[in-house]
């Protein structure tokens, strides 16, 4: 995989310089530029194009969740992740309807944040089960139930349900001794047939649809 280039907003500066020391870790990682608010890192997008964005969500300006909405709204393909220091669950809701691809807290070790991060550049991030669980009953207040997963085949439901239990792409292919890179081409044609973007809205999906309940 080619470097990704890496755009980094927080109004502190110690906060970016924290995430550009993990970053550093990894090779695959180029972190391109520092934004300190939202409107600003609306500009630096538009100028820098990054692949990956790491977002605050507390910033003067515009904060960091109407940032996400705003340029995933322009520039879908852009992953971007919130970084906080914050954990509660609401804010993960929050950012995931906005479009974030994910959400990290500031405390966590820099080897979780790297595996985390390369994981999703590789759009095969886990999830575990009580967040899945958690998920469902945030979206259930809101969204409509008995979705139609007809849709899927048989293998595409095999593979969404152990999606949405928590499994990461790697034991995915090795519970149906299939090869990874069949998993990731099985989940791309499942995100595109159910208009998601990430696991997050893939595991809602198996929980709406009555899949994780089939009897």
């Amino acid at each position: 995989m080619d470097n990704l280039k890496v755009l980094l907003v927080d109004d502190h500066a110690h906060a970016r310089e924290g995430m550009r020391d993990i970053l550093n870790l990894h090779p695959l990682f180029d972190v391109v530029g520092e934004a300190t608010h939202g409107l600003e890192a609306i500009a630096f997008v538009e100028r820098l194009m990054p692949d990956l964005i790491l977002m605050d969500i507390k910033m003067k300006e515009l904060d960091g969740l109407e940032t996400t909405k705003i340029i995933k709204e322009k520039y879908p393909y852009i992953k971007i992740v919130i970084v906080t220091v914050s954990d509660d669950i609401s804010h993960l809701f929050e950012a995931i309807k906005r479009g974030a691809q994910g959400y990290l807290l500031k405390n966590l070790h820099p080897s979780t944040w790297i595996e985390y991060l390369v994981a999703i550049a590789n759009d095969e991030a886990p999830m575990s089960k009580e967040l899945a669980f958690q998920i469902l009953s945030e979206f259930n207040q809101s969204t409509t139930q008995n979705q139609d997963f007809t849709i899927l085949t048989s293998r595409e439901q095999d593979i969404l349900r152990l999606v949405a239990q928590g499994l990461a792409n790697k034991q995915i292919a090795e519970a149906l001794v299939i090869s990874e890179h069949t998993v990731k081409n099985h989940l791309k044609n499942i995100m595109q047939k159910l208009h998601v973007e990430n696991r997050v809205l893939l595991t809602k999906y198996a929980f709406e649809s009555g899949l994780m309940n089939p009897n």
